[in-house]
C-alpha cells in the first residue's frame, strides 16, 4: 500500500487530515511534527506524496520543502501564509501545489487533489515542441503531476508516436515547428481521433489571437498562451483530463460490459456495418470469430465470473487494439479481427485456444479449475457482415456438435 507523509506541528490538524485520508483513500499515513522527525521517516520509507507545513519548530522558514524535494519526493505545501509574493516564491519550486489550510473545505481540496494525482498515473501525455528546453520544462511539470510523458520535436514525430502509443490521452503541441507545425498536426490527429478520444492543448508565443481561434476550429480543446503560470498549466491540464475521463465513463457505461470491460452486444451490433465499410474502403479483409465457453452450465455460479474475466483477458491480450472484442451473451464472445487473412486468423485463435487450455484458475478454497473453448471462424469476403456472422455461428455449431474444445473455420 502506498504511503503519505504529513509534516505538521499542529497535532490536532495533522491527525484530522490523516483520519480523512485514511477513511476516504487507500493510503497508509505517517505523521511527523518537526523536520527532525520528517527526516527519520524519509530515510526509512518511500512516499507517494508529502504534505507539509512551512513553519516547523526546528525549521521556521520552509526548510522542509527544499529538504524533501532534495530527497526526490513529490510535495504539496499546506500553509496559513496567504501573502501572494511568498506563495509565488514557493510555487517557483518544484512543488505540486500550495494549499491554504484555513477550514475543512481546504482539507477536502487536498483529498480531491490526491485522487486526481492517483488517476493521472493512468494517462500518457505527448509533448510536441521544437524547443528542447520547453519540452523538458513541460515534461518536468507533467511528471510532477504523476503523468507518463513522451516528448518529440515536431508534428511528423508526433504522428509516428501516436501509432506506437494509441492510448495517449493528451497532446500538448506548439504552433511553430519544422516539418509539420502544430495546426497541421491538430488537423491530422482529428482525422483519426475525435475530441472525446484524445484531448489537444495548443501552445504558442504568437501574439496573433486569430491563431487561438484557428486551433479551436480545427479540433484543439484548449489553448495556452506563452508565459503561463504553473498553476494555470496544472488547471488546464487537469480540466482536459477530467473532461476526457467523464466522457469515457459515460461511454463505458453505455458500450462496455460491466464485468469484463469488453464492448457489449449493443455496441457490436450498432457498429458492425461501420466496421465493414471501413475495412472495405481500406481494401483490407477481416475475420469474425465467435468464442464460446464449453460446458459453461456445469461451472458453479461462484466461479463463472473468474472464468469469464480470465477468458476476456486472454482474448484482449492476443488481439490488436484496433480489433473489436465484445461479450455478446453470457458465455459467448464476438471478435472482429481487422486486416487479417484466414491463415493469420487461424494461427491467432489456435494460440488463444491453447492459452485457455493451459490456464489454471485457483479458487478461493484453493482448488483449481480448467476450462476449454469452442471457436467458429469466418473471413468476410463479398457477403454482408451479417452473413459473415452467420457463417461464424455455423462453424461454432459444428465445433460444439463435434464435442467442443476446437476451432472450426470455413
Amino acid at each position: 500500500m502506498d504511503k503519505i507523509l504529513i509534516v505538521e506541528d499542529n497535532k490536532t490538524l495533522a491527525k484530522l487530515i490523516a483520519k480523512k485520508i485514511q477513511s476516504e483513500l487507500d493510503f497508509e499515513v505517517d505523521l511527523a511534527y518537526s523536520l527532525k522527525e520528517a527526516k527519520l521517516f524519509l530515510r526509512m520509507y518511500k512516499y507517494f506524496l508529502v504534505l507539509t507545513d512551512l513553519n516547523l519548530p526546528d525549521a521556521p522558514n520552509g526548510e522542509i520543502v527544499d529538504y524533501t524535494l532534495g530527497k526526490d519526493n513529490k510535495v504539496i505545501v499546506l500553509s496559513g501564509n496567504i501573502d501572494k509574493e511568498f506563495r509565488q516564491k514557493m510555487l517557483e519550486k518544484n512543488i505540486i501545489d500550495y494549499i491554504n489550510k484555513g477550514n475543512t473545505s481546504d482539507i477536502d481540496y487536498v483529498i480531491s487533489t490526491i485522487v486526481r494525482l492517483q488517476n493521472n498515473q493512468k494517462h500518457k501525455v505527448l509533448v510536441v515542441d521544437a524547443s528542447m528546453n520547453i519540452r523538458q520544462q513541460m515534461k518536468d511539470m507533467l511528471e510532477n503531476l504523476f503523468f507518463k510523458v513522451i516528448t518529440v520535436a515536431h508534428g511528423e514525430e508526433a504522428l509516428g508516436m501516436l501509432k506506437v502509443h494509441p492510448d495517449i490521452s493528451l497532446i500538448l503541441t506548439d504552433y511553430k515547428m519544422p516539418v509539420i507545425d502544430g495546426l497541421e498536426l491538430t488537423k491530422e490527429i482529428r482525422k483519426e481521433f475525435d475530441k472525446n478520444t484524445i484531448k489537444i492543448i495548443a501552445t504558442s508565443s504568437d501574439k496573433d489571437t486569430g491563431i487561438n481561434a484557428l486551433f479551436l476550429k480545427h479540433g484543439a480543446n484548449d489553448y495556452l498562451n506563452d508565459g503561463f503560470s504553473k498553476e494555470e498549466f496544472s488547471c488546464r491540464i487537469h480540466n482536459s483530463i477530467e473532461a476526457l475521463e467523464n466522457i469515457q465513463l459515460i461511454t463505458n457505461q453505455t458500450n462496455r460490459d460491466s464485468l469484463t470491460g469488453l464492448y457489449n452486444r449493443r455496441y457490436f451490433l450498432q457498429n458492425m456495418d461501420k466496421f465493414a465499410i471501413e475495412m472495405q474502403e481500406a481494401g483490407d479483409s477481416f475475420a469474425i470469430a465467435i468464442v464460446d465457453i464449453d460446458s459453461f452450465d456445469n461451472i458453479s455460479k461462484e466461479t463463472r465470473e473468474q472464468v469469464l474475466t480470465t477468458l476476456s483477458d486472454i482474448i484482449r491480450t492476443n488481439t490488436n487494439y484496433k480489433d473489436v472484442v465484445a461479450r455478446f451473451d453470457d458465455d459467448e464472445f464476438y471478435v472482429l479481427v481487422k486486416n487479417t487473412s484466414m491463415p493469420e486468423a487461424i494461427d491467432l485463435f489456435n494460440k488463444i485456444s491453447n492459452e485457455v487450455k493451459q490456464c489454471i484458475i485457483t479458487l478461493e478454497n484453493e482448488s483449481v479449475l480448467k476450462f476449454t473453448i469452442s471457436i467458429g471462424l469466418a473471413i468476410h469476403n463479398n457477403d454482408t457482415i451479417q452473413e459473415t456472422i452467420n457463417q461464424a455461428d455455423m462453424m461454432l455449431y459444428n465445433a460444439k456438435q463435434n464435442g467442443g474444445n476446437q476451432l472450426v473455420f470455413d
